[in-house]
């Protein structure tokens, strides 16, 4: 089972805005990004609106998927159901 959390995200801007994400913000945490592994786009005719995809890597190693939907702008972090509690709270 895979969820989409909300999240904040700050973008690289160069020739265009919002080129791609730097580092993203969940459950009060900042996780600094040091690698896009991959992206790719969903178009129309899918479920959902179009948005973009980024599959990066951040200062721990770690991989992540980040959703930012057209239209709306907003971030979204892919998380499987199980490890939602990969965040915790001191």
């Amino acid at each position: 089972m895979r969820d989409l959390v909300p999240i904040e995200v700050e973008c690289y801007a160069g020739y265009k805005a919002d080129e791609h994400p730097k580092r993203f913000y969940c459950t009060g945490i900042k996780f600094e990004i040091t690698e896009i592994i991959d992206r790719w786009y969903q178009g129309d005719p899918s479920p959902g609106p179009p948005a973009n995809y980024f599959k990066v890597r951040t200062k721990d190693g770690k991989q992540y998927i980040l959703k930012q939907e057209q239209g709306s702008g907003k971030w979204f972090l892919f998380i499987r159901g199980e490890t939602l509690n990969l965040f915790p709270r001191d």
